[in-house]
């Protein structure tokens, strides 16, 4: 393909899907084991879950993965991405479960085996969704070692790590209050918990001495546990309950009697300043009930009923329908005091927010204090480093207060606990590999433990096990520990933490060098994106409409440290004309530039080639340095900057006469050299964040070779830092801008060549602006353009400052004053009308309280353009009026 066969029109379309088909084939993602001398960068792609769908947090974060792989390939390094899924299990299950519904069956008729083989089945046939989709955005990673967690090594790799944790006794099976899910039926961990802001009920409840005397009144937001009392516990500093200590107390409804008990666990302030203590229902009052030898009552059930414990009157009903029923019953009786409108923290289920049940449970734990101290100390120490570095101190945080991880989950699909039980002696068996036969003993009658482990479980092995540990292999040596792990920071706690402790235990060695923390892509007004509001934006329509590269460019553009992406599609299209920008820029070259030049560009070149290049250089380093340091909206801003304003606006504009021979056949053989060497630079640079529609043009430049992922970031070499070409160019560019500015001030049209005159008495100054005249003329559209070390200022003339020297741009003939004036003045007053209805809008107070934050908003914006625009009105309209 040559220059002068590119569209007219870049359509991303067809050209996406066929460049990638061609880096696969080429295996250009490819990672080389040995290394063969070149610096080795590895990243682990956060396994989406194999039920998922790409959305636009997914495009964020593979879109900054993809930029550091392509942009470290193109500095030479050895690059492996390790992509694959997460076998999700309770999203997973939840989804087979569904589907065997609507034949009117469940997993309980098939059998266990029955049911793990549908999933596979699932999986083969659906699974494999988001991969797709990762590609359909560029995604670079090494396919060829596609991991999935329930994959033979991965699964081995499990079973290993629970094994020498047990042996350790850092794992352990006891009976706890656990978090339960009654929607998904399984146990949760704690960071597996959203937590929710809700209006509910603070219940006054009296509770009489055991005499029937008046007793103690206790307030909770959770009425029907209390049929799971077991104990009331009071402040042994608190003199209003001195009478009460020692004493016993009848437990409303249910006819037992129970303890007051003393703990300055008791927070005075609250409610009434005594605590119903439900051991089985609230983790702080299992606590207690462990320090006190309280008894454990357990009235609500794994589908969040009531039990028999309940009591006849409750047994069977569900939760919250009993709470109704035990509220009734206790205004029924007289015991019910008040209850007053409270706003508290509500636990719910990340996954189906469903809420959650305290549940007193037997399952297996890993004791994390000693390997979380270890994880604390490797970012202390900045062997880690999280960046931005504003999650460190959250990082500390929740890591200083972390409590043993419930590891067992009571469903099916997952990597089954390899633990037996011994149905003869109860001896529990933990091995790698099924055991024959009881290790105490001898009987053969063992039954495997039905739970799985927590999908998180085996994701926190995933920088070593998609390495093949626990194989020393070749991979795991030269990729390990991995560069940088890029995530959200809602994982930070569920999957990163996990990955530090579990790399340190087991390679004794940090899992990643950085981790990088990128924010949340949010609406345009800035409101999280979600299905029940209608405001997602499908990042595979966006890619269908705009191409892949648009949309990669808008969340690079935007992706600064700390700051959430506000998204909309008029910024996506936006960055579509920019990628359209690039590829008018690169038609015009190649309609000039018929051959490749290996030489670099030539030291003594015009004006504007040393600036080019000068400005290439800067916009290399400030690239690289921005990619290094994961400031990627720099970089994306960086490059939009040299392409769109400095190549194109200024450039190419001024390299116009060399390259048609204006200037002689020497100078214009010099200006297509450089011409070629800062497009084929430049595409380079850009490859990284927009890999598709550099590959197009890089095959139609002449000269090229391969594929652009074989370039170099580095490039030819060029001419490094040009400080006088760009001194001399900065003068040029300032005098244009001055005229063009007075010209738009003066609403004097483009194809209106005008005269200018400059006085300035700095010699140099004067002698770059006379070596310039032509260029300037060129990009100014002058009639004449004359220098003098100083005169009489001009009739008729407006003027600029550029520096010391005064540029007067003559207006005598061009411009009829008085009609330019009524022009003005009816334009203004149009403004200033509208002006003003804004601004009533906004003093009116109603408005502002009742209007949407987005109308608001709006109107606010409207206002200041509409500010704007009066102020250069009036300018105009002042500068004008001298001249009449």
């Amino acid at each position: 393909m040559s220059g002068s066969e590119l569209d007219k029109g870049y359509v991303a379309q067809g050209v996406e899907q066929r460049w990638y088909d061609f880096w696969e084939k080429e295996k250009l993602f490819a990672a080389s084991e040995e290394g063969h001398g070149r610096p080795g960068y590895s990243i682990v792609i956060p396994p989406p879950n194999v039920t998922g769908m790409l959305h636009m947090g997914h495009a964020l974060n593979i879109t900054l993965q993809d930029i550091l792989c392509r942009y470290r390939r193109l500095c030479g390094d050895n690059v492996l991405w390790v992509p694959g899924t997460d076998h999700a299990g309770i999203a997973t299950q939840n989804v087979v479960e569904k589907k065997l519904m609507a034949e009117g069956t469940d997993r309980h008729a098939l059998g266990r085996q029955a049911f793990i083989d549908r999933v596979w089945a699932w999986r083969k046939e659906y699974g494999g969704t988001i991969i797709r989709q990762l590609k359909r955005l560029g995604a670079s990673c090494d396919w060829d070692r596609e991991r999935f967690t329930m994959d033979d090594g991965l699964s081995r790799a499990v079973r290993e790590v629970f094994v020498r944790l047990h042996r350790e006794g850092l794992i352990y099976r006891g009976e706890y209050l656990i978090n339960w899910c009654p929607r998904c039926h399984t146990a949760i961990a704690d960071i597996e918990v959203t937590y929710d802001e809700r209006q509910g009920a603070l219940y006054h409840i009296h509770y009489p001495f055991e005499d029937g005397s008046q007793g103690l009144v206790v307030a909770t937001t959770r009425p029907e546990t209390m049929l799971g009392d077991t104990a009331v516990a009071v402040n042994p500093d608190d003199e209003r309950y001195a009478h009460a200590k020692g004493r016993k107390v009848l437990l409303p409804l249910t006819g037992r009697t129970i303890p007051v008990i003393e703990d300055r666990y008791v927070d005075t302030a609250f409610g009434t300043g005594a605590l119903k203590v439900t051991p089985a229902h609230d983790p702080n009052d299992f606590e207690l009930g462990r320090v006190h030898g309280l008894d454990t009552i357990k009235v609500i059930d794994d589908r969040g009923f009531m039990t028999e414990a309940a009591g006849d009157r409750f047994a069977g009903l569900e939760r919250f329908a009993c709470r109704k029923a035990v509220v009734a019953a206790l205004e029924a009786e007289g015991l019910l005091v008040k209850v007053e409108d409270y706003t508290h923290s509500v636990g719910t289920c990340y996954r189906c927010q469903t809420v959650i049940e305290p549940n007193l449970s037997k399952q297996w734990f890993v004791a994390v204090k000693p390997l979380a101290e270890k994880a604390i100390e490797a970012v202390a120490q900045g062997r880690t480093r999280i960046v931005p570095d504003t999650w460190t101190k959250t990082y500390y945080e929740w890591m200083n207060n972390i409590r043993d991880w419930c590891v067992s989950r009571q469903i099916w699909w997952g990597h089954q606990i390899p633990a037996w039980y011994c149905q003869a002696c109860g001896e529990v068996i933990v091995a790698e590999e099924t055991p024959t036969a009881c290790t105490a003993c001898n009987s053969t009658d063992l039954v495997q433990e039905s739970d799985v482990l927590d999908t998180w479980f085996s994701s926190a092995l995933w920088p070593f096990s998609t390495l093949g540990w626990p194989d020393r292999t070749r991979l795991l040596e030269t990729f390990y520990p991995t560069s940088v792990l890029v995530t959200g920071f809602d994982i930070l706690f569920f999957w990163v933490a996990r990955m530090l402790m579990m790399g340190l235990h087991f390679m004794k060695e940090i899992p990643f060098h950085d981790v990088y923390i990128h924010a949340l892509v949010r609406d345009e007004e800035g409101k999280k994106m979600s299905k029940s509001t209608g405001n997602v934006i499908d990042p595979i329509d966006i890619i269908n409409t705009y191409g892949a590269d648009a949309l990669r460019f808008t969340l690079t553009a935007f992706a600064a440290q700390g700051r959430d992406i506000k998204l909309s599609e008029s910024r996506i299209e936006g960055y579509r004309h920019f990628i359209n920008k690039l590829w008018n820029a690169a038609r015009f070259a190649m309609m000039h530039v018929d051959r490749g030049y290996e030489e670099p560009p030539p030291a003594n070149a015009g004006l504007a080639d040393r600036w080019i290049l000068s400005r290439l250089d800067n916009a290399r380093k400030s690239t690289a340095d921005a990619l290094d340091t994961y400031r990627f909206n720099d970089a994306a801003g960086a490059l939009y900057q040299f392409v769109w304003h400095e190549l194109c606006d200024w450039y190419l504009e001024a390299a116009k006469p060399d390259l048609y021979g204006k200037n002689g056949e020497e100078q214009k053989e010099k200006t297509k050299q450089v011409l070629w060497h800062v497009l084929r630079d430049t595409l380079v640079l850009l490859h990284p964040i927009i890999p598709f529609v550099t590959e197009e043009i890089w095959h139609a430049l002449p000269g090229t070779q391969g594929s652009i992922m074989k370039a170099s970031f580095s490039g030819a070499g060029g001419t490094g830092s040009d400080v006088d070409a760009e001194s001399r160019m900065a003068l040029v560019i300032d005098v244009v801008t001055g005229i063009r500015n007075v010209r738009g001030e003066m609403n004097i049209p483009p194809s209106k060549n005008l005269d200018v005159v400059v006085h300035v008495a700095d010699e140099t100054v004067h002698r770059h602006l006379e070596e310039q005249q032509e260029m300037i003329i060129n990009l100014a559209r002058l009639a004449s353009f004359s220098i003098a070390p100083s005169g009489e200022k001009p009739g008729h003339a407006a003027v600029s400052v550029v520096g010391e020297a005064l540029v007067y741009v003559l207006l005598e003939g061009v411009i009829d004053f008085a009609a330019e004036l009524a022009r003005i003045e009816k334009e203004l007053a149009k403004v200033e009308k509208e002006l003003d209805g804004v601004t009533r809008k906004l003093s009116n107070s109603g408005f502002l309280e009742k209007a949407p934050a987005s109308v608001v908003d709006a109107v606010k914006a409207t206002s200041g353009e509409l500010t704007e625009k009066q102020a250069k009105l009036k300018a105009a309209h002042e500068r004008i009026r001298a001249f009449v």
